[in-house]
């Protein structure tokens, strides 16, 4: 079953002489528990198309459908609403809350909709993060690679349908993009979560199930898994 669908979307900058096609109509599904990603050069358009992707852009024509709910049909605050339900974020900078700890900015997306954090839930994310021992700590006090783990947990924490990564090992060393990949590859296969993550590092997509690439506004897909 395809639990994402996006459909000739386009995004459109500007007019006139000014005009720039970001996204000339993307289109491609996802099933729940794959694990894609999307390389291109920078400004490409991946960006963009993720950004429209997750709903916090506006394409200019086109469709995203998550478990078969059409973003775009919804208004400005039940989309904000189902973004933050069903969609985890996952960015180059962590924005992680500075004055939080780790557990506590693993469960603020729950917090923001009133639910009470299931606690096995937080234990076993922070096990599986390797962050059992940082519970505590303030983001000031964790590494980089440790800071982006929490980001991680934070984006699963809610159990969305999808998540969406962007460029997550930006601002880590290799070791820790190493480690930032082995926990993405591990939730797709152990929560069939379906990741969509886009990088400039090809190296990188070793382990996805599936590889686009987006070149002056074009995506193209460049095959895997697809049972």
């Amino acid at each position: 079953m395809d639990i994402l669908q996006v459909q000739g979307l386009c995004k459109t900058y500007g007019s006139g002489a000014a005009e720039v096609q970001a996204l000339k109509n993307a289109a491609f599904s996802l099933r729940k528990g794959e694990f894609a990603a999307i390389v291109g050069d920078s400004g490409s358009g991946k960006s963009t198309l993720l950004n429209c992707v997750g709903g916090l852009d506006t394409p200019t024509s086109g469709k995203v459908l998550l478990d078969g709910e059409d973003l775009f049909a919804l208004s400005e605050t039940r989309r904000t609403i189902f973004r933050r339900q069903n969609i985890g974020f996952i960015f180059q900078s962590f924005h992680l809350i500075p004055e939080l700890d780790v557990e506590q900015n693993i469960i603020f997306p729950l917090l923001l909709d009133g639910q009470k954090p299931d606690r096995d839930r937080v234990d076993e994310l922070l096990e599986v993060l390797g962050l059992i021992d940082r519970r505590k700590h303030l983001p000031s006090q964790l590494s980089g690679g440790q800071q982006q783990r929490a980001a991680i947990g934070r984006a699963l924490m809610t159990r969305p349908m999808l998540v969406l990564a962007d460029e997550p090992t930006g601002n880590l060393d290799s070791h820790s993009s190493r480690d930032v990949m082995d926990l993405l590859l591990k939730a797709s296969r152990r929560y069939q979560q379906t990741i969509l993550m886009i990088t400039h590092n090809l190296s990188l997509t070793a382990s996805a199930d599936r590889v686009f690439r987006v070149t002056d506004g074009v995506l193209t897909d460049l095959g895997g898994v697809r049972e």
